[in-house]
């Protein structure tokens, strides 16, 4: 093996994708683009659902249930119905997402000392946002119904009892429970998954479209020398916009960084090394740029996207679909990211992802290696 010959094929590597605008749109645009993308267009917190409000008591009681709900940040009074008509056309037109329907004897029912029934419609179309409404407005009624039956007590000098069971909720890790603590991370996989997996797909595919590959081979450059000349360009590359894409997490974003840089960079070399070689085997078997590019993107963008625990928790995907996840290296990279991130977790304790990545990456340059052959076919 010559250093050399490695640094020739470095330098024409560069040299093409310096050539290619579309490669430098990916390598630079790509990351930064994909950030503020997730960072700032997915976000899974449930705040400020649309609520209609038809109250037909009218009375001081039936304002006071409505001003719990106009106190939070879960709801965002809209509108204020006049008839239930007109709550029906709202939920129908997507004006809304609950309705609060308050009876006409509520203020009566109330003071009596009875069970008081309060409505709550819910446009379902959206599951999740409907389910998360019906909690929250659950939480605010009960806080409500509790602090009357406190004061009917007090009024009637009835004895009021402490609770027997307190709940103190303490949050650790992501305090504020942002979503965007747990998304932007992720997006550090899914730009070396696509950037990765892209570029490498289009090099030894590149060389046979381009009629470049008979020179190739007449050379005395061995094969290992190709691929490694080939491959260490896109690792720097990779690295890169992995340093810029978690300084932007941190320095832009906010996202708390408890880990540590060196672990971090570690792994992600590790991730990559494995992404690198899926391409560029990708890259050797397609021989064509498009049917190569697509195979890389179709086996790390939604993979990674969909399956990696990224955006949906694994534990509650299906559990063949759970033993899919294992065979995906950006599984065990998207648990690091947050572990370092969020956690600071020491390394023994991710000694089980770390050592997956790396037999991953062995596995991958293996078949990589392999599948190129210095002859034409």
């Amino acid at each position: 093996m010559s250093l050399r010959r490695i640094l020739a094929m470095m330098r024409k590597e560069v040299i093409q994708v310096w050539r290619d605008p579309f490669s430098l749109l990916i390598i630079i645009a790509m990351p930064l683009i994909q950030l503020v993308i997730y960072g700032y267009g997915v976000n899974l917190d449930v705040k400020h659902i649309p609520l209609c409000v038809y109250d037909r008591d009218g009375t001081q009681d039936s304002q006071d249930l409505l001003k719990h709900f106009q106190a939070t940040d879960y709801f965002a009074i809209v509108r204020v119905s006049q008839s239930y008509g007109d709550v029906v056309r709202n939920i129908d037109q997507g004006a809304c997402t609950v309705a609060v329907v308050v009876p006409s004897q509520f203020s009566e029912e109330l003071h009596s000392g009875g069970p008081v029934p309060v409505q709550a419609l819910l446009d379902a179309s959206d599951s999740n946002t409907a389910s998360i409404g019906l909690s929250y407005a659950l939480s605010i009624v009960q806080a409500y119904a509790s602090h009357v039956q406190i004061d009917w007590q007090q009024r009637h000098g009835l004895a009021t009892l402490p609770p027997n069971v307190t709940f103190q909720p303490r949050t650790w890790f992501n305090e504020n429970l942002e979503s965007m603590a747990n998304i932007v991370p992720g997006v550090v996989a899914m730009v070396m998954a696509v950037v990765g997996a892209f570029l490498t797909s289009l090099t030894v595919a590149r060389e046979w479209e381009r009629g470049t590959m008979e020179q190739l081979i007449a050379t005395p450059v061995s094969k290992l020398e190709i691929q490694i000349g080939k491959l260490v360009p896109y690792f720097i590359i990779g690295m890169t916009d992995t340093a810029l894409c978690a300084g932007v997490a941190v320095w832009w974003f906010g996202v708390p960084f408890r880990g540590s840089w060196t672990v971090l960079f570690v792994c992600s070399a590790l991730f990559l090394v494995a992404v690198l070689a899926l391409g560029y085997f990708f890259s050797v078997t397609g021989k064509t740029q498009l049917g190569a590019s697509q195979m890389g993107l179709l086996a790390t963008l939604l993979p990674t996207f969909l399956l990696s625990g990224f955006i949906f928790p694994i534990d509650q995907m299906p559990v063949v679909v759970q033993w899919i996840t294992r065979i995906l290296p950006a599984r065990y990279y998207v648990s690091i990211l947050r572990n370092v991130f969020l956690k600071g977790t020491a390394v023994r304790l991710m000694a089980g992802e770390i050592l997956a990545l790396a037999i991953f990456a062995a596995v991958l340059i293996t078949l990589a290696t392999r599948a190129f052959h210095k002859r034409l076919e």
